[in-house]
């Protein structure tokens, strides 16, 4: 379908690391992105071959001037985790593409979602922003990844991972997760934006294999050739760090994600899901030992010594 044809793609996220990723790809395989930031321009970060307008998700002609135009869009809500807020955001997108006539929508709820309703706001309003989405009028595709490798490689976690071989998450050493890379996120929009045969479904992207946090260190040790040992991360501690890159209130909704796998209210909801996502979208993600080993770990040596390592 559209990987023959250019698509003009209107990608909400793309000034951030996820959307960033599959803006990204989409250059790269010569299709037309567009984005909006409410950032000045000299503040955001560089987006070869995307062209981004200044605006407000909450402003409805920001919006409608973004789609105008495209034929597909791929959503990523920012880190906001105010229900009235994300829901306006998710109407003006869905009023804007169906003006538009964008003929699929790819929306990454950034993590997986439970089939309960809960208190936590970071799944409740990843919640919302679906449902208004697929009542919306436009052919929606909803990918739910699990955890991100990429937050790994991280000033709260790298340091540390790096200098002691200790890999800090916080998670219980037990819990199963299907790690994801952001560049194996973005192959799996674009396949949710290309396949035939997928709109109205949703896929908990990640692969098929599960790794405890013992097996994620394994993993670890093997793409770093040396050792690396587990240990589990207060989710308080987790909250406090990532407070001084994002914002409290950010902060507050990630960790909550986090908090509710360290319950055990559901200690399957990040785990693999048998490749199927895969078998659908996009080739299967890298082993995670791969990844490691295509990072340049050794700026975390200088950031912790103040001296280059060798």
């Amino acid at each position: 379908m559209s990987d023959h044809i250019p698509m003009r793609v209107a990608v909400v996220g793309a000034t951030g690391f996820q959307g960033g990723a599959v803006a990204r790809l989409l250059v790269e395989r010569n299709h037309r992105v567009r984005t909006l930031s409410r950032r000045p321009a000299g503040d955001r970060p560089p987006l070869p071959g995307v062209a981004c307008a200044s605006g407000d998700l909450a402003d409805a002609e920001d919006v409608r001037a973004l789609f105008e135009g495209a034929t597909h869009a791929a959503v990523v809500m920012p880190l906001v985790y105010e229900a009235e807020r994300v829901a306006r955001y998710a109407r003006n997108i869905a009023a804007a593409a169906r003006d538009a006539g964008v003929r699929r929508i790819v929306y990454n709820a950034n993590t997986r979602v439970p089939a309960r309703v809960t208190s936590l706001a970071a799944f409740e309003t990843r919640r919302v922003a679906e449902e208004v989405l697929r009542d919306g009028g436009v052919p929606l595709v909803v990918v739910r990844p699990p955890m991100y490798l990429d937050n790994l490689f991280s000033p709260w976690n790298a340091p540390a991972l790096v200098n002691d071989g200790v890999l800090a998450c916080p998670l219980p050493a037990r819990t199963p997760v299907a790690w994801l890379s952001h560049e194996d996120l973005a192959e799996a929009v674009y396949g949710a934006l290309t396949a035939d045969g997928v709109e109205g479904r949703t896929f908990d992207v990640g692969g098929a294999r599960t790794l405890t946090g013992d097996e994620l260190a394994e993993a670890f040790a093997r793409g770093l050739g040396r050792s690396v040992r587990y240990e589990p991360l207060d989710p308080s501690v987790f909250e406090q760090g990532l407070a001084r890159v994002l914002g409290a209130e950010a902060a507050a909704g990630v960790s909550g994600v986090y908090r509710y796998m360290a319950s055990g209210a559901e200690p399957l909801l990040m785990a693999g899901d048998g490749g199927a996502a895969a078998r659908a979208l996009s080739p299967a993600p890298a082993p995670v030992e791969d990844w490691v080993a295509r990072r340049p770990w050794q700026v975390w040596a200088e950031e912790a010594t103040g001296t280059p390592s060798s």
